[in-house]
């Protein structure tokens, strides 16, 4: 069967391969490959378990075709399998295959633990923005890899992948609010350490100091 569709509908190509084109399936896949293994690249940070990862999804896209409702764009609905083929790794890789992702002593996480930024300034972008910039990619993947792996995962799957609050608890074992506490430690962490390439030194402020917290003294000598 030849495939008739437009090169840039992803919609069309799913509609002909589920009626039994395999040049569109195979067009449909290869299309997204290499996207998809930067989804798992990301998420996993080891090429090997990152092709395992996107062999997987690609495998399970051709099973499962047929359950693509069009609800969501192909590339939405082909990445967050990606997403999840990437987490089922890192389960196997812990030992977790049963649990959550997280020990399951850990205490919830609340707003009050949030620390403050040392460094805090106006930006004229947002970090969850600034990710979908092209120019701005290699800094926000090195920023990345400096936070916490539970705070990269939650701001990787929320502001990257596009999952909602809902998803991505189900997918790390956590609970909606700790999706919400993490997914804020990982914007402002990110937004201290960006902020010396895309903030505004001229309007940087002090940090926020708790009231119980004395200022630190003043310096009275008269400079010479």
């Amino acid at each position: 069967m030849a495939v008739q569709s437009p090169p840039d509908d992803d919609q069309a190509l799913a509609r002909q391969a589920k009626a039994g084109s395999l040049e569109a399936m195979e067009t449909l896949v290869g299309r997204h490959e290499t996207a998809l293994y930067s989804t798992a690249m990301r998420i996993l940070r080891n090429a090997h378990d990152a092709e395992d990862a996107t062999q997987q999804a690609l495998l399970d896209i051709v099973e499962n075709l047929e359950s693509f409702r069009e609800e969501s764009s192909f590339r939405t609905w082909a990445h967050r399998i990606t997403t999840f083929a990437a987490l089922k790794i890192i389960r196997k890789r812990r030992g977790l295959e049963t649990v959550s992702l997280e020990a399951s002593t850990e205490a919830q996480e609340s707003y009050d633990q949030i620390p403050h930024p040392e460094f805090i300034a106006d930006w004229r972008e947002s970090p969850e923005r600034l990710a979908q910039q092209r120019e701005t990619a290699r800094l926000i993947e090195e920023a990345m890899e400096q936070l916490e792996e539970k705070h990269r995962l939650v701001f990787l799957l929320r502001d990257i992948e596009g999952l909602s609050g809902e998803e991505t608890a189900q997918a790390l074992g956590i609970s909606v609010a700790n999706v919400k506490v993490r997914l804020l430690r990982a914007r402002l962490r990110l937004r201290e350490l960006l902020t010396r390439a895309f903030g505004n030194p001229a309007r940087r402020q002090e940090p926020h100091r708790h009231p119980h917290e004395e200022a630190p003294a003043k310096n009275t000598r008269q400079d010479l």
